[in-house]
């Protein structure tokens, strides 16, 4: 039970009298690079609606999330802790529980008692249901979103490339006939069942390694479901259900505050966009799906536009992590890329320490309030929790959000304002792979001794590396010389510095 909520929460600090309170729309692409956006650079494609908003608002260069994956992301988003200090946080199973406990304090309890509504849709990828049990996919789907603060939800309950392909609607899988019960599972159920191994002839889009279980829609995935005919959807429109639930959400709520979620499934795999996208960008699918997820960006910015809502919203758009080009699938995405870079300057992406795994497009926008231009503060996805907090007047419990700061100034552009002073990059856990940054030096810790995706234009590669690196972004940004060995002593106190971080249990 939420006990401490009333005590702790709901009694607003001193300074609420002050206190703004704008909606809040958070735009979370999946797998989107630095360098997948033409304001950051690219020239092969263009994306005009997120170039619109970065014109109108904030870009920042510096802007991260925590992980270089989706689930330990999108906990920490939501919780303002690093998902390494909680064992279970890495990329959820189909029928994994939910990662995130429903006791804990997350930023759509600040939402809550700074009197908003508060929404998410999209792709969850958080887990749903007990530990232990995971999701009665046939009954109430509980704890989910509405446990953890969420007043509604429209979700994509794992990723695409896992099972099934049903939305879950608040608690209960939408459209789904209780005389064709969904059942989903990690191995195949008995007698003859379709997969990517047994009718690969068929599939649409053939699979590369590890994702050839069963088929829908002529694509194969990670993990067995059978049932549920009714309510499963189609890959080529989820990128419009997300903006027609988003519009409609927001259109539902013109006169109170809200605090909506945003989730994208572009531009994980498998890559399908809709029809009206396919070949549009020349670089393949994984290129479709970087227009498709603009033209998202675009829906949601003119309804705020209809509505007169663009001078009362704050939005934030990021990515989970960053790029991978084949992820399981043969989409073309490597062999269509052309000269399109989309680390953009940096090292690495997906599954890496290095900067392409976390350092990702970051934009903020709130009409007539941030002073449009390019910040080089240091924000990560895990600051938006303690920033809305000190935005809305909130107190936040000594107990929660404890590695979340509030850069609610550098987000918002204010003069003389400072972001982080360091921060924790991590891979999908469970690893001790860190990096860690501060000012800019730049720590690469690698226990495995191994690094995950660092050439992002390769297939998926696993390349040896050392156990520590030290890099000075401001003259090396793409991290191509270790500077260890020259400045030994920086080397040591990051060292020692970060192992005292991660054996804590907070660093606010």
């Amino acid at each position: 039970m939420r006990l401490f909520l009333p005590l702790a929460l709901l009694l607003p600090a001193a300074v609420s009298l002050a206190a703004e309170k704008p909606n809040v729309i958070v735009i979370m692409a999946d797998d989107l690079g630095y360098g997948d956006i033409s304001v950051n650079g690219a020239t092969a494609l263009k994306t005009p609606n997120i170039d619109r908003l970065a014109a109108e608002g904030l870009r920042f260069t510096s802007g991260y999330c925590s992980a270089s994956t989706c689930t330990p992301t999108r906990y920490s988003f939501l919780t303002g802790n690093y998902a390494f200090r909680r064992k279970g946080t890495g990329v959820a199973p189909p029928n994994g529980h939910l990662v995130v406990p429903p006791d804990t304090f997350t930023i759509a309890d600040i939402a809550k008692a700074a009197g908003y509504r508060t929404a998410v849709i999209g792709k969850w990828h958080l887990g749903l249901g007990l530990q232990g049990k995971g999701p009665d996919w046939n009954g109430a789907i509980t704890p989910g979103p509405r446990e953890i603060g969420f007043d509604y939800n429209f979700l994509l309950p794992t990723t695409n490339d896992r099972v099934p392909q049903v939305f879950v609607e608040n608690d209960r899988v939408l459209n789904l006939d209780p005389k064709d019960p969904l059942w989903v599972g990690d191995k195949p159920p008995a007698g003859e069942h379709p997969t990517g191994i047994s009718q690969r002839a068929t599939l649409k889009l053939d699979w590369s390694h590890g994702h050839n279980g069963t088929i829908h829609n002529g694509i194969s995935r990670i993990g067995f479901y059978t049932g549920g005919k009714a309510a499963r959807f189609r890959d080529e429109d989820l990128a419009d259900a997300w903006a027609a639930k988003s519009n409609a959400w927001i259109e539902a709520h013109p006169t109170t505050p809200f605090f909506l979620f945003l989730a994208s499934h572009d531009l994980h795999v498998p890559r399908m966009p809709h029809e009206r996208f396919q070949g549009k960008s020349g670089l393949g699918f994984r290129g479709d799906a970087i227009l498709e997820f603009d033209w998202q960006v675009g829906e949601v910015m003119k309804t705020l536009d209809r509505l007169g809502l663009a001078e009362k919203t704050l939005v934030v758009l990021c990515s989970d992590n960053g790029p991978v080009m084949d992820d399981g699938y043969k989409d073309g995405a490597l062999e269509q890329r052309g000269d399109h870079r989309a680390g953009g300057p940096f090292r690495g992406g997906k599954y890496s320490v290095y900067e392409g795994g976390t350092r990702t497009p970051f934009i903020t926008r709130w009409k007539g309030r941030i002073s449009p231009g390019v910040s080089h503060e240091l924000v990560s996805t895990i600051d938006l929790a303690a920033s809305l907090a000190a935005l809305t007047g909130i107190s936040l419990p000594a107990d929660a959000c404890t590695d979340s700061f509030d850069v609610s100034g550098a987000l918002l552009g204010q003069p003389g304002a400072k972001g982080r002073e360091h921060f924790i990059q991590q891979d999908n856990g469970g690893t001790d792979n860190f990096g860690f940054r501060v000012g800019d030096w730049k720590l690469v810790r690698y226990e495995t001794k191994f690094a995950n995706n660092e050439i992002v234009e390769q297939p998926l590669q696993r390349t040896p590396a050392p156990q520590f690196q030290l890099f000075d972004l401001a003259k090396d940004p793409g991290e191509s010389t270790d500077v260890f060995a020259k400045h030994p002593a920086v080397g040591e106190k990051m060292k020692a510095r970060l192992a005292a971080l991660v054996a804590a249990s907070r660093s606010r």
